[in-house]
């Protein structure tokens, strides 16, 4: 079923979710899409708990920090979320709008679309396994296993050895589900804070966490199930280890993937756009962010933020057909109300 919408922003990293606010600043909702299972993008995968201090106004904070207060400041605006997705296909219709099409299977034609995505989708880093493919969305899950997975009477192995994965790990275990949680990793040597390794002993020393030092070669299956993994240990020797789910968390990447194939003007795979409302080659497609290039642009979050400014005044002025007046969050009555502000408090 085709939704149709004024807007589509791809990618939910900080400049993806400012994008937001100023297209909610003037009355139009977005469906936001994102590769990743969480907001935040390359920010907070990458630079999660370390300190940014060139944010405006935010002498210092972390990744997360910042990711959590324009969640916060998106909130009054009706955001359609589309997470752990990518965009499959985006087609110009001849009517002039577009239709997006995500591997989820939604179809969104939207007035304009705004691409966020940074450096390209970061997706999850494939294990490299005869065979695992047919069994990833069933019984193996990149970076987390979906919401309300049945766990009970289930052995889960998180597969990974930096804090991701470790923390995957102790947070299944101390769920308490699954009857059984493994960690396996090619040594017994973990990547990740003290105070989450010393979780993890702790875990390990009660028996609700059994760490497996070995790489993996291969898999066996029963019927039309992965039912375990060939496993090879460090001194040669080789085992079996059964289990019913698989969580590799081994990284992500970013891909650009689909957006070279769309038809668009690029420079050194970055989307050329004009500065007036960072417009690419197709005029209701704009590009914010990383993933653009202009004279004199800086790959800086809050260049991204000014971009995603312009670029929601443009959309606004072709979706009217006239200018948009300039009004200001501290006196526009009719912004108070956007933001569900009282009328004269300061925004």
């Amino acid at each position: 079923m085709i939704q149709e919408t004024d807007a589509v922003v791809i990618g939910a990293g900080p400049v993806g979710l400012f994008q937001v606010f100023q297209l909610g600043l003037q009355g139009i909702n977005a469906h936001l899409i994102d590769a990743l299972p969480h907001a935040g993008g390359q920010c907070v995968e990458l630079y999660g708990d370390k300190p940014i201090y060139d944010i405006p106004g935010i002498p210092v904070c972390t990744g997360r920090e910042l990711a959590a207060l324009l969640l916060r400041q998106i909130e009054p605006f009706n955001t359609h979320w589309h997470l752990n997705t990518l965009v499959a296909a985006l087609s110009l219709q001849d009517d002039g709008r577009l239709l997006v099409e995500t591997s989820q299977g939604a179809q969104l034609l939207a007035r304009s679309v705004f691409i966020a995505a940074g450096v390209g989708a970061f997706v999850p880093r494939a294990l490299k396994v005869d065979g695992i493919e047919q069994y990833v969305g069933t019984q193996v899950h990149y970076q987390s296993l979906p919401a309300n997975t049945e766990l009970a009477g289930q052995h889960v192995v998180v597969h990974g050895g930096d804090e991701p994965a470790v923390a995957r790990a102790v947070e299944l275990a101390e769920q308490g589900q699954a009857t059984r949680v493994s960690l396996l990793h090619r040594r017994d040597v973990f990547q990740a804070p003290d105070a989450l390794l010393q979780r993890l002993q702790q875990l390990r020393d009660a028996g609700r966490i059994h760490v497996e030092a070995a790489q993996i070669t291969g898999i066996e299956t029963a019927g039309d199930r992965l039912a375990a993994l060939q496993l090879v240990d460090a001194d040669g020797s080789t085992r079996a280890l059964a289990l019913d789910l698989l969580v590799p968390v081994l990284g992500i990447s970013p891909r650009l993937g689909p957006i070279a194939d769309w038809g668009l003007a690029m420079d050194r795979k970055q989307l050329v756009v004009d500065t007036e409302a960072f417009r690419t080659s197709v005029p209701s497609i704009h590009a914010v962010g990383d993933i653009n290039t202009y004279p004199g642009k800086r790959k800086l979050i809050l260049c991204g933020f000014h971009e995603a400014t312009l670029a929601a005044f443009g959309a606004a002025e072709a979706l009217k057909g006239d200018k948009v007046a300039l009004q200001y969050t501290t006196t526009s009555a009719r912004l108070h109300q956007l933001l569900g502000v009282a009328q004269g408090a300061q925004a």
